[in-house]
């Protein structure tokens, strides 16, 4: 399969609601019954076309002769973790998986991390997703329905209430794909997310980094994991391309919506970036900048020889942002039993 699929002509998943009225008119049926299988599709999760008990017989039966489909992809296996958080392992029509995560927040929801791309191509050292190189960049309908499939590995009592492009891949790289599953996941009818639930994160694909913020209102994160650009040449080769200077002259123009804050991931890998003076710079690098800076010790996979830093180490890294002002956050790391935790995501070879 090419590196940009071709969205299947007949997955009713991957169609837009107003590509579906003009699919279903081809039909010879009405406007409503677009929005009525729509509903069923991406509200309730449907994957039956006998399940759309209010669609007539007939238009079903035209739908099934028609060779429509839903759905774009399946679960082959779900993880619970001792802290709550579940890793869904999903299948594609052509073989190849990818995984997403549901964490467990306050209040019974969850926010899911979602997979923008099979494996990824931008090779951070520090990430198991970026060591695998890219495959191929999912569909909009692919990235959709992991949300909506998703909701099955959520308890009764629960929800799906945040989407973060977190996930394997770089989102911005495949930004066609993700603009579309934006818009789907923010149709009322359907997921019926706000914009201000969704987060894009990015290695820091400039000229991208601009196109998003021109258009979709949503909540941007910034992988940044280095103050010099010698130590982001090493850990983001992306930052060959466009240094830090570039990408953050990119990010202070980025249209925030009034009260958010941008942030800043920074995983912290011991004594590769994690030093006072680090922690000095990156206070530097983001003043004046409406931002939140979100520090996550590193999480071990097999083979970069990174270290986690302490304990003791992260809290004085914290303690230096906070006492100028700055907010800085802990990740809790969530998932590191059953390999779900930030930078782990990938299927594994067999045992």
């Amino acid at each position: 399969m090419s590196i940009r699929p071709a969205p299947s002509e007949r997955s009713l998943t991957e169609m837009s609601r107003d590509r579906l009225r003009e699919t279903l008119a081809a039909l010879g049926e009405p406007k409503y019954r677009a929005d009525q299988v729509y509903k069923w599709i991406f509200a309730r999760g449907v994957r039956d076309f006998d399940a759309m008990t209010d669609v007539p017989k007939a238009l079903r039966q035209k739908l099934v002769e028609g060779g429509y489909t839903i759905g774009r992809v399946y679960v082959e296996r779900v993880r619970e973790s001792v802290d709550g958080t579940r890793k869904v392992q999903f299948r594609l029509s052509d073989g190849a998986a990818i995984e997403s995560v549901l964490i467990p927040m306050p209040g019974g929801v969850f926010t899911q991390c979602v997979s923008s791309q099979v494996g990824c191509a931008m090779d951070c050292q520090f990430c198991y997703t970026g060591k695998l190189g890219l495959s191929r960049h999912l569909t909009a309908g692919e990235i959709v329905d992991q949300v909506v499939t998703a909701r099955a590995a959520v308890p009764p009592e629960g929800r799906i209430d945040h989407v973060v492009y977190m996930g394997m891949g770089e989102p911005l790289h495949n930004f066609d794909a993700v603009a579309e599953s934006i818009g789907s996941l923010c149709d009322k009818d359907g997921v019926a997310l706000s914009h201000k639930r969704i987060t894009v994160s990015t290695s820091g694909l400039v000229p991208q980094i601009d196109k998003l913020g021109q258009t979709a209102p949503v909540n941007l994160a910034i992988s940044l994991n280095a103050t010099t650009n010698e130590v982001r040449d090493r850990v983001m080769p992306v930052n060959k391309r466009w240094p830090i200077e570039a990408l953050l002259e990119s990010v202070r123009k980025y249209p925030l919506p009034p009260r958010r804050k941008l942030t800043f991931e920074y995983v912290l890998l011991g004594g590769v970036n994690d030093s006072d003076e680090d922690a000095r710079r990156l206070l530097k690098l983001l003043r004046g900048m409406a931002a939140r800076v979100n520090l996550i010790p590193w999480n071990p996979f097999s083979g970069p020889a990174y270290e986690r830093p302490s304990d003791e180490r992260v809290r004085a890294f914290q303690r230096i942002l906070l006492n100028r002002g700055l907010t800085a956050t802990v990740r809790v790391t969530k998932g590191l039993d059953i390999d779900a935790a930030c930078g782990q995501l990938g299927e594994r070879p067999a045992a």
